[in-house]
């Protein structure tokens, strides 16, 4: 296994670990076996339970307490790993370039890459072989009921879906007190190239498992920005203050997700929700968004260094796939908030830039905080 602080192949597994903390989960077509790791339960940080597969390093289930301490899984998601097969993201950690890149072109300073395209024109969330599909080597693996964590890696060879260069990536996520998933992105590449990851987990705070919709969530973004999307979601390079027209988009004070979805907004009929990019407010390490369910009690935080944060309201359903429940996921079933660079930001020059310098180590920190309101 890979050790980017090492430059060698070495196993950095942190503990012996127990039979309960990893099992098989499934095979892939090609017969390797997906492990599932899982951190936390009743006596970890906050009650929280995470549970991972290798596969996409994706969040497979997360149980959080209610109001009354009763834990239930508050991310969507699929029964097996056939489930999470294709261009399914849900619970990925996406790369190598989250989001759209227009005409699926990168401009970089030997020239511009063309890249793969996997919808329509342009390039969606590293293309149809991105990280979502990958399977990841378990690098480290702390216990502890106070902060345990799982170091997950992988090396995207150069030209890897024509993006240049090596790039050798981790995530890290950690449960801490008092009720808190971080997750930590590394990467490292041998050439100059962009990088812009995300996780794409579906959230319903309410634990139902998608039989309800989260049109009564009340959200609130940190968030006097937006940028201006075309009808193919590329950003048009311009900025709209989240007031303007009918203020459907301002989630500057909490409301209810719902509350304008049928509000008179170009965007919000092309998209049939809610899918767009947040400028957030600051700089640094800040406060990006909070969603509250009224009926569980539940309450999540989303804070990170990323400028950008990207709004999902799941809006067209899942009529293909089953969902872990055995149900097919309706419109609004669950929600995305995804911390991240803005859209298409190599081909904006003026926007916050996500292109790595050559030898050079990356990192960000996003933490979803959880409690009761």
């Amino acid at each position: 296994m890979f050790c980017l602080r090492c430059d060698g192949m070495q196993n950095h597994v942190g503990k012996k670990m127990n039979a309960t903390d990893t099992r098989i989960f499934g095979t892939l077509s090609d017969g390797r076996a997906v492990r599932l790791w899982t951190l936390g339960g009743p006596e970890g940080p906050g009650g929280l339970r995470l549970e991972v597969l290798a596969y996409g390093a994706r969040i497979h289930r997360l149980f959080v307490p209610d109001a009354l301490g009763e834990p239930e899984d508050v991310v969507l998601g699929r029964m097996d790993v056939a489930g999470y097969a294709g261009a399914d993201y849900q619970g990925a950690f996406i790369g190598r370039c989250a989001n759209r890149l227009s005409n699926a072109a990168l401009p970089l300073p030997g020239g511009v890459v063309q890249l793969d395209r996997n919808v329509g024109r342009h390039n969606l969330n590293g293309g149809e072989q991105g990280f979502h599909t990958r399977l990841f080597d378990v690098v480290a693996f702390e216990e502890g009921p106070e902060e345990p964590s799982l170091t997950l890696a992988y090396v995207s060879a150069d030209s890897e879906s024509k993006f240049p260069g090596t790039l050798r990536a981790t995530v890290t996520y950690r449960l801490k007190l008092p009720g808190t998933l971080e997750v930590v992105y590394t990467a490292l590449c041998d050439e100059p190239c962009v990088f812009n990851p995300t996780n794409h987990s579906l959230f319903d705070l309410s634990g139902s498992g998608g039989d309800k919709d989260i049109r009564a969530t009340e959200l609130t973004i940190a968030a006097s920005r937006l940028t201006v999307c075309d009808d193919d979601l590329l950003p048009t390079g311009d900025l709209a203050e989240v007031d303007a027209g009918t203020g459907a988009f301002d989630f500057r004070e909490a409301k209810a997700i719902g509350r304008d979805l049928a509000a008179d907004e170009h965007m919000l009929a092309v998209c049939g929700g809610y899918d767009q990019n947040y400028c957030i407010d600051g700089e640094g390490f800040r406060f990006h968004a909070r969603a509250t369910d009224d009926g569980s009690g539940r309450m999540m935080e989303v804070w990170s260094d990323m400028p950008g944060l990207q709004l999902d309201t799941c809006n067209r359903g899942d009529t293909t796939r089953v969902g872990k429940r055995g149900v097919h996921y309706g419109p609004h079933a669950a929600f995305c908030l995804e911390p991240q660079f803005w859209p298409d930001a190599p081909n904006h020059p003026d926007f916050p830039q996500c292109t790595l310098t050559a030898g050079r180590e990356w990192t960000s920190r996003t933490e979803y905080r959880f409690g009761s309101r």
